[in-house]
């Protein structure tokens, strides 16, 4: 009885979790039972036990679905692109904060580019759609160089690389955070030393910052394998358009418009828990990968 009891101490800690856990489950556990709708022909109008049974049948109808391969193709080459881009951004920007020796410049261009990170995807849609239409500010600008204007939401072959650009623009000064942590660790006295044998800042950083830094390199992108099927559904659903549809469409884009915009509820749940499916082998992957390389356990 005594493995079960809480310290005082801890108490308030524990009545602090009860709302989040409540949050938790009524937000991410009880949906879970719309899973079954993947093994049904759902009719709202029936509801989850007056619709038919019909087992694998949707993940059969999927695998004849030509656009289903298109879309986890494009989510793949987007996640994965995203993945590469945004570490690199976020280990270069975390070098360069750490060379900043004003106190007060580095907070204030640390604000800066953390501030992008807490506005959602319905506030930066809105100013990049604003910012690359035909009358946009981009377009202003290559028009007063003597270049015609361009559509950039709608060509299908720059849309992808827009996600990356847009997306790292956002999040890559929150992702410095673990990175300037990690640097932080590094014993200063090699930086000494190699001031004593006269190497220069860039010759430190690649001789002693990153390999310092490879660990956490290794685990950071170790576990983002897990999310490798997560492309960023808000904001490819703020930015895109059926223009871009054969190169801009990710499984979550593509679940909501057929499950929910054209009703077809079973088809876009299949999908949905195929990819969850996937998605959980792919963390449990990461997360053994991490202890391996990076003796980092979470559970």
């Amino acid at each position: 009885m005594n493995a079960f009891k809480i310290p005082k101490k801890q108490l308030a800690l524990y009545l602090m979790l009860i709302l989040p856990v409540i949050v938790v489950f009524i937000y991410s556990y009880l949906p879970m039972f719309g899973v079954i709708m993947a093994f049904q022909k759902y009719e709202p109008t029936q509801g989850f036990f007056g619709s038919k049974w019909v087992g694998l049948d949707h993940f059969k109808r999927l695998l004849l679905i030509p656009d289903v391969k298109q879309v986890v193709a494009n989510t793949l080459f987007i996640a994965t692109m995203k993945i590469i881009v945004e570490t690199f951004a976020a280990i270069a920007v975390a070098i360069l904060l750490n060379e900043i020796v004003s106190k007060v410049f580095k907070r204030t261009v640390q604000t800066i580019v953390y501030f992008p990170y807490f506005l959602s995807w319905v506030i930066l849609g809105g100013i990049f759609r604003d910012m690359l239409s035909r009358d946009g500010l981009i377009n202003m600008m290559l028009g007063k160089m003597g270049f015609d204007p361009i559509i950039f939401l709608e060509k299908a072959s720059w849309f992808p690389y827009i996600l990356v650009a847009t997306e790292t623009w956002q999040i890559t000064g929150f992702g410095t955070i673990v990175y300037l942590a990690a640097i932080t660790t590094i014993d200063p006295t090699l930086y000494e030393a190699s001031v004593m044998d006269g190497a220069s800042r860039w010759r430190q950083t690649l001789n002693i910052t990153l390999p310092g830094m490879k660990s956490t390199i290794v685990l950071m992108g170790t576990l983002s394998l897990g999310y490798i099927l997560n492309a960023g559904f808000e904001q490819v659903l703020m930015l895109y358009s059926s223009a871009v549809y054969s190169t801009g469409d990710v499984i979550d884009t593509w679940v909501y418009r057929m499950g929910i915009q054209q009703a077809q509820y079973s088809l876009g749940a299949a999908i949905g828990l195929f990819r969850s499916v996937v998605s959980l082998i792919l963390i449990v992957a990461s997360y053994y990968l991490a202890r391996k390389i990076s003796d980092h356990r979470i559970f």
